[in-house]
C-alpha cells in the first residue's frame, strides 16, 4: 500500500473516534441497547455499559493508532528499500501470531477481542520459500555433456589402434624402399653421413617450409655450438597460388638479396661465395644433393607450373638476376636438417636415428642402410658409409585409409583442402589442420539446439549472470578460422574458471561471455583432437624406432631422436603423450621406451641446412668453384657502370693485369685444395 494512501486511512480513523459518542436507546438498568454501534470497522456489544464501552473503545482506539503507526512505518521503510516492489515485507508472516480483524487497515490483537466473540483459531502464516539460482545440472547442461562425450569418443585411439597403425607403418615403409609411387615415399637424400660437432664456417641457409619464409646465416663454431641470425617473412596467400613459379622463387630471391644487405653487407666487396642450403618441405623426387624435382604442393601451396620443375635451378635463376654471390648447394628437407642439427647439437657418443617434425606439417627423415634401399638411386653420392639419410613423407602415410581413423570431420577437412585424398595422415597431425578439425566439431554441435553450446535462453543459464554472445564474423563460422594455438590455451589452463581460455574465446573468436560449460566442452573436444595427434605421432616414432633395431640391443643404450615443430614446443604434454602412446607399442614397451631419448633440436631447419651445405662444398669440383669465381667476377664488372668516353688501355698493362689474374685464381684454387 502506498504510504500517502495508509496515512490518510489512519488519519480518517483517529477523526472517527474523536467524535462524541450518538445517544442511544438504553435499558431500564442503564445498560445500552442490544444494537450493536459500529465505530471503523470496531463492533461494541450489547451487555456493556456506555462507560465500558468507551473504556474498552479507548483501549481499541490507542491499539488501532498504535497498530496504524507501526503498519504505516513499515510500509515506509518497505517503500523506501523495495521501490514499492510489490511490499513483500508486508507479506512476510509477524512472529506474533495474529487473526484479521474485519478492518481492512489492521490487525487486531488476540487479548484485544471480546468474549462473546467466537474466537478464530490463532494463524502463523508458513513462509514463502526464497528465490534459488537454477542448479548447474540443468537438463540443458546435460544435453552438453552427452554431445560432448560422443564428440570425444570419436577420436578415442586406443592401445590396439596404436599397434595396428605401427605395422601398417612399417608395411608401407618396405614398400616405399621397393618402388616410388607408393604412400610413404622413402625419398634418397644424398646425405650420407651424420655431423659430429666439430664442422667450422659461415653459411646461409633458407626454409620454405609453410606459411613462412626463413633467411639465415649460421656460423659453426666446431665445438657443438653455433651463432645464428635469421629474418623471418610471411608468404603472401597469392603467391602460394601463384599462376608460375618464379612468381613465388622471385620473391624468395629478393628476401636473401635483404638479408644479405642488412647484415652481411662487406661480402659484396671480398668476392665471398655463400653456399647456401635450401629447406624445400615439400615432397620431391631428389637427383642428387642439390637437384630435385617437385612432385606435389601440400600445406596450402598449389602451384602447378612448378610441379616436375628442380626447385634449386628455379631458385638459382632469380638469385643470378639479382646478381648476389650465392650458389644453391644442398637441397634440404626440413626434416633431414632437423636429423642433422641434432646430430651435430647433441651430447653423447649416441647419435641421432631420427628427424622428425610435429609443426605446421610433419614429416621425418632416418637413417637406413643403402642395402635395404632397393629402388634405384639416381645420380652420384658417397657409398663409403652403407648409409643414406632417407625422407620418409610419412605425411602420406595411409592415403588409402586402410587403418587410419576417419571421423566426419576428418572427411569434411579434407573435402575443402587443396588435396584431398593427400596427405590423409599429415591432415590428422599437424597443427595446420587440427584446428579446423576441432572447429568443424564445434560447429556440429552449436548446430544442435539441445546442446545450447556457445547461446543462452537468459542469463540465469550462465555463470556470469550474463549471456553468450557471437560476432556473425567470428571465425568459428569461416574456414580455416580457428587457430590450433587456442588449443594449447585450452590444454593448459587448469583454472576452476577456465578463465583465460574463455577470455580467448573472446579475443581470437569473438565468442563474448561463453559459460564455464562453454569452456568445459570447447576444451574437451580440442584435448581430444590432440591426443590422437599425439599417438599419431608415437605410431611414426615407434615405427622408426622398431625398424632401425636398437631396442632390443643391448649396447645401445639411448635412441636419439630430434624433433621440431609448434606442437612439441608449445602444446602442453605433447611428448607426454607420445611416451605413453610408445610404451603400449609391441616390441617396445614399458622397458623399451626408457632407452628412446626424444630431444628438441631447436632451428634444425636452419642449422641443418647449413650442416649440408657444408657438405656440399666438400664434394665440390674444382671446376665447380672456378666458375663460381667467374661468375662472381663478371657480376662485379656488371656491376661498373659504363663511362661516357672509355680511355684507351696500353696492351701490355692488359697483359699485366690478365697475368695477375690468373695467379689470383691459381693462388685461390691452390689454398682451398689444401
Amino acid at each position: 500500500m502506498p504510504l500517502r494512501e495508509t496515512v490518510t486511512a489512519a488519519h480518517a480513523l483517529r477523526q472517527n473516534y474523536n467524535k462524541e459518542p450518538q445517544p442511544s436507546a438504553s435499558s431500564p438498568d442503564g445498560t445500552a441497547a442490544s444494537a450493536p454501534r459500529a465505530a471503523s470497522g470496531v463492533t461494541v456489544w450489547s451487555g456493556m455499559s456506555t462507560a465500558a464501552a468507551a473504556k474498552d473503545g479507548a483501549v481499541v482506539h490507542r491499539c488501532s493508532l498504535l497498530s496504524v503507526v507501526m503498519l504505516a512505518a513499515v510500509t515506509l521503510l518497505a517503500h523506501l528499500l523495495l521501490h514499492d516492489a510489490k511490499l513483500l515485507l508486508l507479506r512476510l508472516p509477524s512472529p506474533v501470531c495474529l487473526f484479521h480483524s474485519p478492518s481492512p487497515f489492521f490487525f487486531v490483537p488476540r487479548f484485544f477481542s471480546s468474549s462473546a466473540q467466537a474466537e478464530p483459531e490463532p494463524v502463523c502464516l508458513k513462509p514463502a520459500p526464497f528465490t534459488t539460482v537454477p542448479p548447474l545440472s540443468r537438463p540443458l547442461t546435460m544435453a552438453l555433456a552427452s554431445a560432448t562425450t560422443r564428440v570425444v569418443s570419436e577420436f578415442d585411439f586406443s592401445d590396439a589402434d596404436a599397434n595396428r597403425h605401427v605395422q601398417e607403418f612399417l608395411r608401407q615403409m618396405d614398400e616405399g624402399l621397393e618402388k616410388d609411387g607408393t604412400s610413404i615415399s622413402q625419398i634418397p637424400t644424398y646425405v650420407t653421413g651424420v655431423p659430429n660437432g666439430t664442422e667450422k664456417g659461415l653459411y646461409l641457409a633458407i626454409d620454405l617450409g609453410g606459411t613462412n619464409f626463413r633467411v639465415c646465416s649460421i656460423t659453426l663454431n666446431g665445438d657443438t655450438t653455433f651463432n645464428l641470425t635469421y629474418n623471418k617473412v610471411a608468404i603472401p596467400k597469392p603467391l602460394m597460388v601463384a599462376k608460375t613459379a618464379p612468381e613465388l622463387f622471385a620473391f624468395l630471391a629478393k628476401q636473401i638479396e635483404l638479408f644479405l644487405k642488412e647484415h652481411h653487407a662487406e661480402h659484396f666487396e671480398s668476392h665471398h661465395i655463400f653456399r647456401l642450403g635450401f629447406t624445400f618441405s615439400f615432397p620431391v623426387k631428389q637427383l642428387g644433393i642439390n637437384k630435385g624435382k617437385l612432385i606435389r604442393w601440400t600445406k596450402g601451396f598449389d602451384i602447378p607450373d612448378a610441379v616436375g620443375k628442380d626447385v634449386c635451378a628455379l631458385l638459382q635463376v632469380e638469385i643470378d638476376r639479382l646478381r648476389l654471390p650465392v650458389r644453391v648447394a644442398a637441397l634440404v628437407n626440413d626434416t633431414v636438417g632437423t636429423l642433422m642439427a641434432r646430430s651435430y647439437t647433441s651430447k653423447g657418443k649416441h647419435r641421432s636415428i631420427l628427424g622428425g617434425i610435429f609443426g605446421t606439417g610433419t614429416n621425418g627423415a632416418y637413417m637406413e642402410k643403402t642395402a635395404n634401399i632397393h629402388k634405384s638411386i639416381e645420380g652420384q653420392y658417397d657409398t663409403s658409409t652403407g648409409e643414406m639419410v632417407v625422407n620418409t613423407e610419412w605425411g602420406s602415410f595411409d592415403n588409402q585409409l586402410n587403418v587410419l581413423p576417419s571421423t566426419p570431420w576428418d572427411k569434411a577437412l579434407d573435402a575443402q583442402s587443396v588435396n584431398p585424398g593427400y596427405q590423409m595422415f599429415e591432415k590428422r597431425v599437424s597443427g595446420m589442420f587440427l584446428g579446423e578439425i576441432v572447429r568443424f566439431a564445434v560447429l556440429d554441435m552449436m548446430k544442435n539446439d539441445a546442446t545450447s553450446l556457445f547461446k543462452d535462453l537468459n542469463s540465469s543459464f550462465n555463470d556470469w549472470e550474463t549471456t553468450t554472445n557471437i560476432s556473425p564474423q567470428s571465425g568459428i563460422f569461416e574456414a580455416w578460422g580457428l587457430d590450433s594455438a587456442i588449443m594449447s590455451v585450452a590444454a593448459s589452463d587448469n583454472s576452476p574458471e577456465l578463465s583465460t581460455l574463455r577470455q580467448e574465446l573472446e579475443n581470437t573468436l569473438q565468442i563474448y561471455n561463453p559459460s564455464l560449460e562453454d569452456a568445459q566442452a570447447f576444451k574437451a573436444v580440442a584435448g581430444s583432437v590432440a591426443r590422437r595427434a599425439a599417438r599419431l605421432s608415437a605410431v611414426a616414432i615407434g615405427a622408426v624406432a622398431l625398424k632401425s633395431g636398437k631396442i632390443d640391443d643391448p649396447e645401445e643404450e639411448i635412441i636419439d631422436i630430434g624433433i621440431d615443430g609448434s606442437l612439441v614446443e608449445h602444446y602442453p604434454f605433447f611428448r607426454d603423450m607420445i611416451y605413453e602412446a610408445l610404451s603400449a607399442i609391441d616390441g617396445i614397451g614399458p622397458e623399451g621406451v626408457k632407452k628412446i631419448r626424444i630431444g628438441i633440436a631447436k632451428d634444425g631447419s636452419g642449422v641443418g641446412a647449413a650442416l649440408i651445405a657444408l657438405v656440399a662444398q666438400r664434394m665440390e669440383k674444382p671446376d665447380d668453384f672456378l666458375a663460381d669465381l667467374r661468375k662472381d667476377i663478371k657480376r662485379s664488372l656488371d656491376a661498373i657502370p659504363n663511362p661516357i668516353e672509355e680511355p684507351m688501355v696500353p696492351t701490355n698493362l692488359l697483359a699485366a693485369a690478365g697475368i695477375v689474374g690468373l695467379a689470383a685464381i691459381a693462388a685461390i684454387w691452390w689454398s682451398r685444395q689444401r
